[in-house]
């Protein structure tokens, strides 16, 4: 009865001692397997945040004009008898461009000064007669009336020839036409368009905000997409003396030479204006900067631990929340959180938490560029 009593508890313990030893074994494994399965390193770009200049900008975009340009215009019916210009023609200011048949109103011009000519006869012939008391003071007074009618008439027939010969008001290049000699052209028809474009003007509107630090005789810089990484200088002319009710902008007019050519009417372009001094700013790229519900956030780059055979491992990351302050093209102010040569990832933080390794690639560094430029393809 001891015997078997002995033999039942040896056996216990060698059930419950096996059962120990499997759970401290797998717990051993368990460890050692975890310890081989740490987080993998990810490859990421970095920038050290630096300070850099920021200029105070009122930016607008506008339409440009030539600082003269009209559509010339018939201001009488008639048939066009000799056209004198081609398309595309630079004229000079009085050059005749187009001539309408006057044969008619010619003819009513000669028969006007024909009769101006009779009256002033007339008027001479009864000077002598009033002298010899043969007619009245009465008469020639009518006479003298008379004569200045008729010299009103001829040049109000002078007028009218004049219309029908069409001049250049003033120098510059002329659009494209599409009239022919022997047209019937009505009062009001387009000829042509004629642009006087050695200076262009361009109208933008600004907030009323800004109107304090926006002025005559300051400096613009014009960019168009007919010129990719190109500026134009320019400067104000004049700002208008009211603000539009209905947007709460005012309307400012800034002057550019174009002696060149290179800028044509009609042309769409953004417009900076320098207001005040330059600013100083920690900034960081856009797209180093996570936002959610909790406010803005950043990973920093950490200097890695090093190993027992002195090797230093690699960088990791560690999220910390910051203040964003301006923004200006692909940059954005930092207000607090982060301070000038500290490196912080500028890419690939959607695979990041805090402790992650890190590599650092900039082969492809994302854009941070104060003024970025559109990018073809």
């Amino acid at each position: 009865m001891k015997k078997r009593m002995i033999i039942m508890l040896i056996s216990v313990a060698v059930v419950f001692g096996g059962v120990a030893g499997f759970q401290q074994f797998k717990a051993t494994m368990m460890a050692q397997w975890l310890a081989g399965n740490c987080q993998p390193p990810a490859t990421v770009t970095a920038i050290e945040a630096r300070f850099d200049a920021w200029q105070t900008e009122v930016r607008a975009v506008g339409t440009l004009r030539a600082v003269q340009g009209i559509d010339l215009v018939t201001e009488r019916a008639g048939t066009i008898e000799k056209i004198l210009f081609h398309s595309g023609d630079v004229v000079k200011k009085g050059q005749l461009l187009l001539v309408l048949d006057s044969a008619e109103e010619k003819a009513q011009l000669n028969a006007a000064m024909a009769a101006l000519e009779l009256a002033r006869q007339t008027l001479k012939r009864d000077e002598a007669q009033l002298k010899v008391k043969a007619i009245s003071q009465a008469q020639l007074d009518m006479d003298e009336a008379d004569l200045k009618a008729k010299q009103a008439y001829v040049k109000q027939w002078q007028a009218v020839v004049s219309k029908l010969e069409i001049r250049a008001p003033f120098s510059g290049r002329l659009g494209v036409t599409n009239i022919n000699v022997g047209q019937l052209m009505q009062v009001g028809e387009k000829i042509a368009s004629l642009q006087n474009t050695e200076k262009m003007l361009i109208d933008f509107s600004v907030p009323q905000k800004v109107l304090a630090v926006v002025a005559v005789g300051q400096g613009v810089a014009l960019q168009t997409n007919t010129y990719e990484g190109r500026s134009f200088a320019g400067q104000i002319r004049a700002i208008d003396t009211v603000v539009a009710t209905n947007t709460r902008n005012i309307r400012v007019e800034a002057e550019l030479d174009n002696r060149n050519g290179e800028l044509v009417p009609g042309m769409f372009a953004e417009v900076k204006v320098k207001a005040g001094e330059s600013v100083s700013y920690l900034t960081l790229p856009q797209t180093a900067i996570t936002f959610n519900a909790y406010g803005a956030t950043v990973f920093l780059v950490k200097a890695g631990e090093a190993a027992e055979d002195g090797t230093m491992g690699l960088p990791k990351a560690e999220q910390i929340f910051i203040q964003t302050g301006a923004t200006r093209g692909d940059q954005v102010a930092i207000v607090s959180g982060i301070e000038a040569g500290m490196q912080v990832v500028t890419s690939g933080q959607m695979k990041l938490k805090n402790g992650t390794p890190l590599i650092i690639n900039n082969s492809h560094e994302p854009a941070n560029e104060q003024a970025p430029t559109p990018q073809e393809g």
